[in-house]
């Protein structure tokens, strides 16, 4: 995620503001897999939805990422969740995210970052009342994941 979040980082028009604490969840969707890590970041972009949607699949990509089976293991997804008051939706790219107020993997680091984020008529924290928060368990902080394997220097954020 660190290799995720500098790729992006240093990607022209894109700047990474914050990051959520690191959660470990069970996995979505296919369930006989390892449990999954996730966070959120707050970005800053002066890139279209489709541009940085496109940094964000080569970020993928540069990992390794193989798209083989749905909700399948990966080593790597950034999706976008919102985009300020953006509400776009083609074949490649939905903003705001359609299922994340269905998902407590997205809705507890969002929370971390912005509980008042409204979407789907409610704001992220009333999302996450709704949820089944079970088996999510918080494993770093922010400053423990994001600061201690980042190879960028951190005034130079």
């Amino acid at each position: 995620m660190n290799a995720a979040l500098d790729m992006l980082d240093t990607h022209p028009g894109i700047a990474v503001k914050a990051v959520s604490d690191l959660y470990e969840t069970p996995p979505w969707g296919v369930s006989d897999q390892p449990a999954f890590l996730n966070a959120c970041a707050e970005i800053s972009t002066v890139l279209p939805p489709e541009a940085l949607l496109a940094a964000c699949l080569d970020a993928e990509r540069d990992l390794k990422r193989v798209r083989s089976l749905r909700w399948g293991p990966r080593t790597i997804d950034v999706d976008i969740l919102a985009m300020d008051d953006t509400n776009l939706q083609t074949e490649e790219l939905t903003i705001p995210h359609p299922r994340m107020q269905d998902r407590a993997f997205v809705l507890i680091p969002l929370v971390d970052l912005a509980p008042g984020l409204e979407f789907g008529g409610k704001c992220a924290a009333d999302w996450l009342q709704l949820v089944d928060q079970t088996g999510v368990k918080r494993v770093k902080s922010a400053r423990e994941w994001r600061n201690s394997s980042s190879k960028k220097p951190a005034e130079s954020r």
